[in-house]
């Protein structure tokens, strides 16, 4: 039994505990439009929308102990169309996150489809192991994970974390090889505050499937084990490190040992309303023997985020691949009305982009384009 399910027993017990308590649940979701034109891509006029429904419930068991619910469903659907009277019309209905929480004063305990998310950089993250974030999208949206996540935090702010998932194929972060969602994933982190800042560790274990990779031996059963290290400081510049590593039991190939290696830093320089200055370096290796370092890759990444008023802001985002000598360029800038946020945005993509992710709907076309789009939250 798959552990959809979970978000099926919660669409169902929903209700039931409302009306048990006889209070009212909370009701928002989040519209988007979006429209785009990139002249270089066969479909190059591209619109598309979302809507985000969801429902939530919270319910105090005494002064510290808390049990709430949250469902929501991700209703999407696009068009493209080319030059030459082409038309693809795609629309999907999925749930979106349904999950039950229980938290006291120092513990949380998550159960079903869910958002994790932990480490400490922001444009090229090793450690992005169960979400598909772009650092591009403001809306920053992405699928969930089905599983059960529980925290526990120490009084002088340290933290454990402990999951299981369940379930989940699908790739994430800089994932090569799908997981067999047949197989659960487990895993752990730690983090410590230190002088200044904070350090983790972090350990996943999966079972991953390579049968769709005409690229890899086909093998339906890999046991993978990664562990990545983080920690970020603040030392009157921000300075941040991820490093990963991450080991298959059966011979990918090049791809049997990955290590990442992360380092950054950001500043806020004192012009006008003040100029937010982030910086990425990105150290890839792919090898068959451990760290034999015969192919790597490198990246770098830079973001600007300017506040133009209470109002406005203006976001840069650029990615470089050395290896490839290729080129990401994004440009944002976004105006608050009273009830719609706007944005228009310019980019630049190669026709390959490693290391960027790309959620479903925010589309990262080749060659130049422009992109509108308009937000509406209730």
């Amino acid at each position: 039994m798959r552990i959809w399910v979970i978000g099926i027993l919660l669409l169902i017990g929903f209700p039931v505990l409302v009306i048990a308590q006889k209070t009212k649940p909370s009701f928002d979701g989040q519209l988007s439009l979006v429209g785009s034109y990139s002249p270089q891509n066969t479909l190059s006029l591209f619109f598309g929308g979302r809507y985000l429904p969801e429902l939530s419930y919270a319910k105090p068991l005494d002064s510290v102990r808390t049990l709430d619910l949250e469902v929501s469903a991700n209703i999407s659907g696009s068009l493209s169309i080319s030059p030459f009277d082409s038309v693809r019309l795609d629309g999907n209905i999925s749930p979106y996150r349904a999950w039950l929480r229980y938290t006291s004063e120092q513990f949380e305990l998550r159960v079903g489809l869910q958002k994790i998310d932990f480490g400490s950089a922001t444009l090229l993250r090793p450690i992005q192991w169960f979400n598909r974030i772009d650092p591009r999208d403001p809306l920053r949206l992405t699928n969930g994970v089905y599983g059960v996540l529980g925290r526990y935090y120490f009084l002088n702010n340290a933290n454990i974390w402990l999951w299981a998932l369940y379930g989940n194929q699908d790739t994430r972060g800089f994932d090569i090889v799908e997981s067999n969602w047949r197989f659960p994933e487990v895993g752990a982190r730690v983090q410590y505050p230190v002088k200044k800042g904070e350090v983790a560790l972090s350990y996943h274990y999966r079972t991953a499937d390579s049968d769709s990779l005409i690229f890899l031996p086909s093998y339906s059963r890999i046991p993978e084990h990664r562990i990545g290290f983080d920690g970020k400081w603040d030392l009157t510049i921000g300075l941040w490190v991820e490093a990963v590593y991450v080991r298959a039991s059966r011979n990918l190939l090049g791809f049997t040992n990955q290590a990442f290696v992360n380092l950054g830093m950001d500043y806020t320089f004192g012009v006008g309303n003040g100029l937010n200055v982030m910086l990425e370096h990105l150290s890839i290796s792919f090898d068959e023997k451990p760290f034999q370092l015969s192919n790597t890759q490198h990246l770098t990444a830079t973001s600007m985020s300017y506040p133009i008023g209470m109002y406005d802001n203006l976001n840069m985002v650029a990615y470089y691949s050395w290896g490839t000598q290729d080129f990401t360029f994004f440009l944002n800038y976004q105006h608050q009305f009273p009830k719609i946020t706007a944005y228009i945005m310019a980019y630049y993509n190669p026709d390959t982009q490693i290391g960027v992710q790309q959620n479903e709907l925010f589309n990262q076309f080749s060659g130049p384009g422009i992109r509108l789009m308009v937000v509406y939250n209730h």
